[in-house]
């Protein structure tokens, strides 16, 4: 029993305690190239956070072994992501006032807030959160953030150490900065960009940003490249966690709750569409609530180990799949790796160039620019697209944090707007007696006496007087009223809620003055009990309720027939 238990908790312990050893080769590989990729992509993540790159290491080692233990999905790799680091820069950077101890710490505060409010979600069972925010708002959210990175490095890039840090800021003031341009500053940029796109075109299988990163600090170890005015990463410290005791005032941790919670969306709503799209792959499901707590341990583990919030890493999971890893095992094997690294060849890793980071994290982050499927999305859905480029722009010109509490709000009244105000539908029968949407380029005819509603949506307080509406004016413009109509309960009446009932009495004394008799189809014993409770008593010349909309036809005919008859026996 608390073996099961365990397993139910730790889906991918049992996959490792159940291992087959024929997939521990290819295991091995997928993860000493992912490891490869991990590297100095972390190291640049961490930089771009204004923090000591060996964070970004820290970043990865447990929240990878975590991730393997508690998570369900096989292909996924966790880790620094660019989103989620620029999302914290933006939230922590104006609150540590240029003091760098303090910005780590707030960065694990976040980091430990946003694994708290993913564990609240889970025990809650919102993985179905996975879709709170649309397609089309994730996809400018993620635009506006990979522009916004990509410009903030140009500076590391050229040599340029006083641009602004807004988007709008940094553009104008960009053209006139490079007269300030470091030209061998600015050669190493061009030299780590070349090899990368060199390995890329005639060895794709190689970890061209690793190899880039290293001959570049080869170079620097050298030649001593600081002499020229090319900064490096510089002293690491000692391979080892360590950060003093909290320094700031307690108070800045209000001004985390939200931010933090906005991270937490975001965080996962990408990581399950990664998830999803591997698993789909690969021929297997994933558990979106399992996943969500995952994710809150593996944020919860980086902040104690003193790294910071992570995700899933598209990339770094894409190389795992391409390299044919089979297991989480491939987890733990570059968890592994970058601590062999980070004991071992910490020295070596304060030589890495700055403007060699700014190019990795360019070519790294230029992968979340989709410009084309943007623009491909204004032929298939012109709404879609004004989403897109209104959060595009939200973030690029309001800044990352208001950017991303802006695609939170717009994902919110999205789906209010959808319950609010739904699509409803008259129905009718075919000639097999199926029921169909009446519309007007089908033949499908009402059926005689009755209307046959459907409202596209849950009914509750802020709806049911639209439902309403709605109801009264189909009613109104049949040329001929009938004497019955029936709704389609099962979609609409999903739970008890005192407004809808209230207004369902109203509704039922309205039809009865018209001589309309109002009949309910579907989740006939719910919806006797929730009558019962709000002491709805009426009749059945009133109200009906019956199992389903089909049996409401048939029940009403046999009514029709049995009048008919009477009629025809009182002639």
């Amino acid at each position: 029993m608390i073996k099961a238990k365990l397993f139910v908790w730790m889906p991918g312990l049992k996959s490792l305690l159940n291992y087959r050893f024929a997939d521990l080769g290819p295991d091995i590989k997928a993860g000493l190239s992912v490891a490869a990729v991990a590297l100095p992509v972390a190291i640049a993540y961490a930089e771009l956070m204004g923090i000591n790159a060996i964070i970004g290491l820290y970043a990865c080692i447990l929240p990878m072994v975590i991730y393997a233990l508690f998570g369900t999905s096989k292909q996924l790799i966790i880790g620094p992501d660019a989103a989620t680091c620029a999302v914290i820069a933006a939230a922590v950077s104006p609150l540590a006032m240029g003091d760098d101890t303090i910005r780590w710490q707030l960065i694990m505060v976040m980091s430990f807030m946003t694994g708290v409010w993913c564990l609240i979600a889970a025990r809650f069972r919102l993985g179905t959160f996975a879709d709170f925010l649309s397609r089309p708002i994730l996809q400018g959210l993620l635009n506006g953030v990979a522009l916004t990175i990509i410009l903030g490095q140009l500076g590391k890039v050229f040599g340029i150490g006083s641009l602004p840090s807004g988007f709008i800021e940094l553009l104008i003031a960009f053209p006139k900065a490079l007269l300030e341009t470091n030209l061998p500053t600015f050669i190493m940029s061009a030299m780590t960009f070349i090899i990368i796109i060199v390995i890329k075109k005639f060895r794709r299988m190689w970890p061209s940003l690793l190899i880039a990163m290293v001959i570049a600090t080869m170079v620097s170890l050298f030649f001593d490249v600081e002499k020229y005015g090319i900064r490096t990463v510089g002293n690491l410290g000692d391979g080892l966690p360590f950060v003093p005791m909290p320094q700031f005032d307690p108070g800045l941790m209000r001004d985390l709750i939200i931010p933090s919670l906005n991270l937490a969306v975001i965080s996962f709503v990408s990581f399950m569409m990664t998830a999803r799209s591997f698993a789909s792959k690969n021929g297997y499901t994933v558990d979106a609530d399992q996943e969500l707590r995952a994710l809150g341990l593996a944020n919860i583990a980086s902040a104690l180990s003193q790294g910071f919030a992570v995700s899933a890493a598209s990339s770094r999971t894409a190389v795992n799949d391409m390299m044919g890893g089979k297991t989480q095992l491939v987890s733990i094997v570059a968890a592994l790796t970058i601590l062999a690294v980070l004991l071992f060849s910490i020295d070596l890793l304060g030589y890495i160039p700055m403007p060699a980071l700014g190019t990795v994290l360019i070519v790294s982050t230029w992968s979340l620019l989709s410009v084309r499927n943007i623009f491909s999305m204004r032929k298939r859905n012109r709404e879609a697209f004004t989403l897109c480029i209104f959060t595009l722009f939200a973030v690029l010109v309001s800044g990352l944090i208001n950017g991303v509490g802006l695609a939170v709000l717009l994902g919110l009244l999205q789906f209010i707007r959808i319950i609010f105000r739904p699509t409803d539908q008259l129905l009718g029968v075919d000639e097999q007696g199926m029921l169909h949407s009446i519309a007007k380029d089908n033949d499908i005819e009402p059926v005689e006496g009755m209307l046959i509603y459907r409202f596209n949506s849950p009914l509750t307080y802020f709806n049911v007087n639209y439902f309403k509406e709605r109801l009264n004016k189909h009613l109104d413009n049949q040329p001929k009223r009938p004497a019955w109509v029936i709704v389609d309960a099962a979609v609409s009446f999903t739970h008890n809620d005192v407004s809808v009932f209230s207004a369902l009495n109203d509704i039922v004394t309205s039809l009865k003055a018209k001589g309309v008799t109002l009949v309910l189809a579907g989740r006939r014993t719910s919806i006797n009990r929730w009558l019962e409770q709000n002491k709805i008593n009426r009749s059945d010349e009133d109200l009906l309720v019956v199992p389903d909309i089909y049996f409401a036809i048939r029940l009403i005919q046999s009514k029709q027939q049995i009048n008919l008859k009477s009629d025809e026996d009182s002639e």
